[in-house]
Parts: C-alpha cells; sequence; structure tokens
C-alpha cells in the first residue's frame, strides 16, 4: 500500500508576493502604464522602469491637484470637489496653469475678475471728468470746428459748375433750422 502524500509548495524565504506597484512604492497601476505606453509606442521596446516613472509622475501631479483643489473646495465651504474647484485649484498655482495651458475643464468657468476702474471713488471719477472737459476745451481753443448734427446740415443749390453740393449753413440758419425742427416736433405731438 502506498500513502498518499500531497506535495506541497516550497515556501520562499521572503515575503508574500507582491505586486509591481508595491514593489514601485506608488498607488498607481504599473503594469496598466506599461500596456498602454506599448500601446501607444509598437515595434519599440518599453523597459518597465518607464511604466514606474510614468505612474509616480501621474500620481504626483494628481495628488498635487487633489491637494489644491481640496483647499478651494475648504474655502467656498463644500465638502466635495467638483470642476470649479479644479478650475480655480490650476488657475492659481503657476507650473500647474503653464502645464495645462490649452485644456478646457467643462463647468469650470471662469476666473473672477473685476476691472480696477470700477473700484475708483466717486471722487475719483469727479476728477477725470474734469480733466475730460479741459481736454476738450483745449482742443476747441486750437481751432478745431465742431460738426453740426445731420438734421441741422442743409443743402443749398449753386448755381455754378460744381452743381448740387451739400454744404453748412452759417450759425443763424442753424438755429432757424433748429427752432423749425422742434418746433414741427411739438406741433406733431
Amino acid at each position: 500500500m502506498t500513502s498518499s502524500t500531497t506535495a506541497t509548495r516550497p515556501v520562499r524565504k521572503g515575503a508574500e508576493r507582491k505586486s509591481k506597484s508595491a514593489r514601485a512604492g506608488v498607488l498607481f497601476s504599473v503594469p496598466r502604464f506599461h500596456r498602454y505606453i506599448k500601446k501607444s509606442t509598437p515595434k519599440s521596446r518599453v523597459t518597465m522602469a518607464s511604466a514606474v516613472y510614468t505612474a509616480a509622475v501621474i500620481e504626483y501631479l494628481t495628488a498635487e491637484v487633489l491637494e489644491l483643489s481640496g483647499n478651494a473646495a475648504k474655502d467656498h465651504k463644500k465638502q466635495r470637489i467638483n470642476a470649479r474647484h479644479i478650475f480655480l485649484a490650476i488657475s492659481i498655482d503657476e507650473e500647474l496653469k503653464k502645464l495645462l495651458n490649452g485644456v478646457t475643464i467643462p463647468q469650470g468657468g471662469v476666473l473672477p475678475h473685476i476691472n480696477s476702474f470700477l473700484f475708483k471713488s466717486k471722487s475719483a471719477i469727479d476728477d477725470s471728468s474734469t480733466k475730460a472737459q479741459k481736454s476738450t476745451s483745449s482742443l476747441s481753443k486750437t481751432g478745431s470746428v465742431a460738426r453740426a448734427p445731420s438734421t441741422l446740415v442743409s443743402r443749398t443749390s449753386s448755381t455754378g459748375a460744381g452743381g448740387n453740393k451739400p454744404s453748412l449753413s452759417s450759425s443763424t440758419s442753424l438755429k432757424k433750422a433748429a427752432s423749425t425742427v422742434t418746433g414741427n416736433t411739438a406741433s406733431s405731438a
């Protein structure tokens, strides 16, 4: 009679099996990145070290964005991170802003910006309006002619060789035209 003994596997002297991600010390899947890199570059050899490096870089960028967007969510007194918080986090950090320059984040919104001109006090606005009045008065002293509105321009026919030419009337005829225009609108209303 034979005794039946089951053959057991020899136990390793080291610890139990570890994944490639655990050996590399990263949380992202190293074999998945290895597969993606091999798909993107067919007919070329890809080492496992390149997959480890890629996984570590992506993990670092993810942690950085999540930390900054978590701070933005806390600033808005929210418990969850949404697209707006991610957008604000990326736009605040200079290096991430440069890295993700052409990226559009759906539902991210726009950066809050109010023009500094709108923050000026009323006295500053009054000062700027008086400066504008002074500049227009200095222009009138230099000899520039003010243009009459189109309703006050009258056409006169000249009998010379030039034919019919539109021309501006004198100041008295402009006053008469203005009074007739205002008189006509008053009588029609």
